[in-house]
């Protein structure tokens, strides 16, 4: 493993530090912590802590000792001071008398000890950093001493590789027990330059960063050498694949369907978002003959539990031609490894005080020979978190096997973790926003009113796909979302299916479409050309009949409904003078939304349709804004507020009856008036 110190770099970020009123000692404190914590073979997402000793002021301005140590769940690759909370040392060191210690005991003290009671909770393992007398500690889930720990002998191997400079630390849960048990392991090597705790991770310390930092690397170094030895083809592979694989946006709908949860509501359904990855090591994992010894024998390291439950779901190859089949077989493992999962939890719980909850019991990695690993989350950055998890699990599990068995910590221990209140803290509570877990399409996503409404999908708490002609533009407005961008031409069905096939593959599936691309063609409707008409019928009625298709394709795959939303314009039912060729494609897309609602409602598919007038985009440019309100005599401020409320309406607007209506879950056939009030243009 590289060695990323840099004398330079530290030196800045003790500069760099200084300047925000924080001392040599933190400075230093943070800047190998984020060295550790951007390297994902030693710490994935919020995993690992570290810690400095040192003297600040209180609030008194007294010079006091404190440890500053990671605050829970805080990504080390990013962390800054703040995110590396003041405790008083003395009260933290006292408690090693104590016998027993509960967890709630154990954070109140932690948090009645802050310099700041604004402060993050410390990290679960600060008693651990306490406990020990060095400066600066480094704590980490490095994936080559988990694979040589992760063995029925890995006591053997560390003693071989490490002998007395490193103390052997056996699993037990952190907490106050792991701190007490470290401390007393140090006692008994007080000559020990780290701890290894078996089936969880490894500590350094010294009394500099750089002594500490340059430990770390140099232990996990062994480790990589001694992993270096293995096998290099480690699986057998299981039976050949079927000779042509069924394509991922046609596999991942109908598993977003499978792993639905319905609600108790009508129609209502807890959907999931997900990450496909497919490297060649996923790839021999997934395949190899006894995948399902050595992929359900346990977490890689306990906390990864709370990412991806105790065992990733082990699917059928699906086959090209044969998805029926497949999802038939696919159901069956899902409901399986619902049952597997229910006894699990009840198994453990009878005999947990207090009694826990049961969590959804859904897998949060799914592993399909021939396709590869899926991260499931209810975000997708949770799915990538899953996803980056139990990938490093893959890889983990891999060397372990290359060089003996992998094996895992207790199953108890494992429910123990899992269940735990302060792992579980770490995810987060709270309500979910109104669109959470569903997936939008919208078209035209780079124009005014396709921008507003991806806007406005996010805000609720929906994943974004943005379709454009303009791919550059849509992939600069869905950045920005946390979505993604895809060039598409919507008059080409073609393309409308390759595109649909992106969104599939990187989200899983669609819940939402806006079908809003357009523009805008004039003429009086006796002297326009067959050519002219055929031109704004592709692009302002087809298009969405082709959008529509490859949505409700989908729609029907995943078997949770789904919504379509037409952008129809007022045009549709108030023809403007002059303006034929755009309101009468216009007019059939507002019936189009009303047959889809008529077809599909069955299915749960709802599909309704927005009037907009007079917003300023790229079909009612200024220039157009200018031509048609000195054609009516009026200004151009009258012109664009000449509605009942005397407002102008706005993009925003629109967007927000696009929010709305996908938002209520038993609307559907409706059209929504979004022009300030327009009597000539209200449905009779």
């Amino acid at each position: 493993m590289k060695n990323l110190w840099s004398d330079r770099d530290a030196k800045a970020a003790i500069a760099h530090y200084a300047k925000q009123g924080v001392n040599r000692d933190l400075a230093l404190r943070t800047y190998t912590t984020r060295l550790l914590g951007g390297v994902p073979d030693l710490v994935q997402h919020g995993g690992g802590n570290t810690s400095v000793k040192t003297s600040m002021p209180d609030p008194l301005g007294k010079p006091v000792d404190v440890l500053c140590v990671k605050g829970s769940g805080w990504d080390m690759a990013v962390i800054e001071p703040p995110g590396l909370p003041a405790v008083r040392l003395a009260p933290l060191q006292e408690l090693i008398a104590l016998k027993q210690l509960t967890d709630e005991d154990m954070v109140n003290i932690q948090r009645c000890n802050l310099l700041d009671s604004t402060s993050p909770n410390p990290s679960v393992e600060t008693l651990f950093h306490a406990f020990l007398p060095h400066k600066f500690i480094d704590h980490t889930h490095a994936s080559a001493v988990l694979a040589i720990t992760d063995q029925p002998d890995g006591d053997a191997i560390c003693k071989k590789l490490y002998g007395n400079r490193v103390a052997l630390v056996d699993y037990e849960m952190p907490g106050f027990g792991l701190a007490k048990k470290a401390a007393a392991a140090f006692k008994a090597n007080p000559e020990c330059q780290g701890l290894i705790l078996l089936k969880h991770g490894i500590f350094t310390f010294a009394e500099t960063a750089k002594e500490a930092y340059d430990l770390m690397i140099e232990f996990v170094s062994k480790a990589e050498r001694h992993l270096a030895k293995g096998k290099k083809t480690v699986f057998t592979p299981a039976r050949a694949l079927p000779k042509k694989l069924a394509a991922a946006e046609d596999v991942l709908p109908i598993l977003r369907g499978l792993l639905s949860i319905p609600g108790n509501d009508d129609g209502a359904v807890t959907r999931w978002v997900f990450n496909l990855r497919d490297s060649a090591e996923i790839q021999a994992f997934a395949r190899g003959k006894d995948v399902m010894r050595y992929s359900q024998a346990g977490t890689v390291t306990p906390d990864h539990v709370i990412r991806t439950k105790p065992w990733p779901l082990v699917l059928p190859a699906a086959e090209a031609g044969k998805l029926d089949a497949f999802k038939a077989e696919a159901k069956k493992v899902v409901d399986a490894y619902i049952k597997k999962y229910t006894a699990y939890f009840e198994r453990h719980n009878a005999k947990a005080v207090p009694k826990k909850i049961m969590l959804d019991p859904m897998p949060r990695a799914l592993l399909i020979p021939g396709l590869g690993l899926v991260g499931v989350g209810k975000t997708r950055k949770d799915a990538v978190i899953a996803g980056d998890v139990a990938e490093m699990a893959v890889s983990i599990i891999t060397k372990a096997e290359a060089i003996g068995r992998f094996t895992s910590i207790k199953e108890r221990d494992i429910f123990d973790v899992e269940y735990w209140s302060l792992e579980q803290a770490k995810l987060g509570k709270g309500g979910e926003k109104p669109l959470s877990r569903q997936v939008v399409v919208v078209t035209g996503g780079a124009g005014a009113i396709g921008a507003a409404t991806a806007k406005a999908m996010a805000a609720e708490g929906a994943e974004v796909a943005v379709f454009d002609l303009d791919g550059a533009k849509a992939t600069e407005i869905a950045k920005k979302l946390g979505g993604i961008g895809v060039a598409c031409d919507v008059t080409d069905p073609k393309a409308v299916q390759a595109a649909f096939a992106k969104v599939a593959q990187h989200f899983g599936g669609v819940d939402i479409v806006v079908s809003n691309a357009g523009n805008a063609w004039g003429g009086k409707i006796g002297d326009v050309s067959d050519e002219l008409l055929r031109k704004s019928f592709e692009l302002n009625f087809f298009s969405h009949q082709a959008v529509a298709q490859a949505a409700v394709k989908i729609m029907l795959a995943q078997t949770t409904g789904g919504c379509l939303l037409f952008n129809a314009s007022k045009q549709a039912v108030n023809p403007g003078l002059d303006f034929g060729p755009y309101g009468l494609p216009k007019a059939a897309t507002l019936f189009l939304s009303r047959q889809y609602a008529l077809d599909y409602g069955a299915q749960g598919i709802r599909s309704s349709a927005v009037n907009a007038d007079r917003i300023r985009s790229g079909l009612l440019t200024d220039e157009m804004v200018a031509k048609r309100s000195k054609a009516r005599g009026v200004s151009e401020k009258d012109y664009m507020s000449g509605n009942l409320l005397a407002r102008e309406v706005k993009a925003a607007d629109v967007a927000q009856a696009f929010v709305q209506l996908a938002v209520a879950a038993k609307t559907t056939a409706a059209v929504a008036t979004v022009d300030g009030g327009n009597i000539a243009a209200a449905l009779r």
